[in-house]
């Protein structure tokens, strides 16, 4: 996942809430089957919106303060972060296009 980073509970607001333009994180967990389905479509839509977006993953069982804060209780979810503000969220492992809109909506 070259395009894709990992973020934790003390990177967040540096790597998310403070980032100017559109930041994209997949909470996710190891043991999530529907997790690992989604994740290349993410690592896809990384690399071909890198320079729009920056796209990071978030593992809940690792990082639960994050995970509660933005109250993720399904997992996977998708949150859109524009200026450091949650402007979108996709929850579940829903289909590329799905995601897609939701990028070229946001980038």
């Amino acid at each position: 996942m070259a395009n894709v980073n990992a973020v934790t509970d003390s990177t967040f607001q540096s790597e998310v809430e403070q980032h100017e333009g559109l930041a994209v994180v997949d909470f996710w967990a190891t043991w999530c089957g529907p997790c690992r389905m989604i994740a290349p479509i993410v690592d896809q839509l990384a690399t071909e919106y890198a320079g729009k977006a920056k796209v990071l993953k978030l593992d809940v069982d690792s990082n639960q303060s994050t995970a509660m804060r933005f109250n993720i209780r399904s997992i996977p979810q998708v949150l859109f972060f524009k200026n450091g503000k949650v402007v979108d969220t996709v929850i579940g492992a829903v289909p590329r296009s799905t995601l897609e809109a939701k990028f070229k909506q946001h980038a």
